[in-house]
């Protein structure tokens, strides 16, 4: 049996990593912003280039980070309008099903990869 082909949903370049950034991939957060963020925002951000969101992120789908891939739990009630709108995502990496946050999506618990410039971020249907 052939495995169905994923759709790419997003996919985008990491073009800065703020000096906080590390951090955050500490305690399992990855904030990502489009390169027009507000300067405040920025000492915490991953920002990206990415482009249109082609459809909505949903459990069941990956988020990869160059080679290191994440199965979505949940999605908040506004994470796809602030990434489609933004680019501005917020990806936990705490195992839990239910968002905390209206803006979160959460995925499997695991480590997170460095993430330098030139990072390649996807997100692809399950």
């Amino acid at each position: 049996m052939m495995r169905e082909e994923a759709m790419l949903k997003y996919q985008a370049t990491v073009s800065a990593v703020g000096p906080m950034v590390d951090e955050f991939l500490n305690e399992g957060v990855v904030v990502l912003f489009g390169e027009s963020a507000p300067e405040e925002l920025r000492e915490f951000a991953i920002l990206h280039n990415g482009g249109s969101l082609r459809a909505p992120i949903a459990a069941g789908d990956w988020v990869s980070f160059d080679d290191m891939r994440f199965r979505v739990l949940a999605v908040g009630d506004v994470a796809n309008t602030n990434l489609s709108n933004l680019g501005h995502l917020v990806m936990k990496c705490n195992g839990m099903t239910e968002p905390e946050m209206p803006g979160d999506v959460c995925v499997e618990l695991k480590s997170l990869p460095k993430i330098h410039v030139g990072s390649t971020l996807r997100i692809e249907s399950a």
